[in-house]
């Protein structure tokens, strides 16, 4: 299995920037968290302040991975070329944030690349990128959830 984790802008200055909302991880640092934790899984991971890069990684990942995780960072409330790229993809893409966005100013409680994913986790830290890595094992495997119990 292979999973394409995506970062936007600004997630470079993680640990620095804002750490009472980000916490106070590092963006590698989260890399090598989620690597260490899911071993049997094969990650790319890809960050950039761009939103054409982005949008080009998005396509190359659609073509090569099994599955997308997404934090758009502030992009999610502005990108409509990112959320017509996820559309685009015929896989799994869920989007992440470390941070409540619902919680937040007003302008974050809107996601328009949300609205194109299969999924938003949001609010648990790093965590919200073990969670959607979890949701995409099972959704892969075709497990469903017996709603009946």
């Amino acid at each position: 299995m292979k999973i394409a984790i995506i970062q936007g802008p600004n997630l470079n200055l993680l640990g620095k920037r804002e750490p009472h909302i980000y916490g106070n991880h590092t963006l590698n640092e989260i890399h090598q968290l989620i690597a260490q934790h899911f071993s049997n899984i094969s990650f790319t991971f890809f960050q950039s302040n761009i939103e054409g890069e982005i949008i080009n990684e998005l396509h190359r990942c659609a073509e090569e991975c099994d599955a997308i995780i997404i934090n758009p960072a502030s992009y999610t409330h502005t990108s409509v070329a990112i959320a017509d790229a996820i559309a685009a993809i015929n896989k799994p893409v869920i989007e992440v944030h470390l941070s409540n966005i619902h919680s937040r100013e007003p302008f974050r409680h809107t996601s328009l690349t949300g609205s194109k994913c299969k999924g938003i986790i949001t609010g648990f830290g790093v965590w919200s990128y073990f969670l959607a890595i979890d949701a995409i094992r099972y959704m892969l495997k075709g497990e469903t959830i017996d709603h009946q119990r």
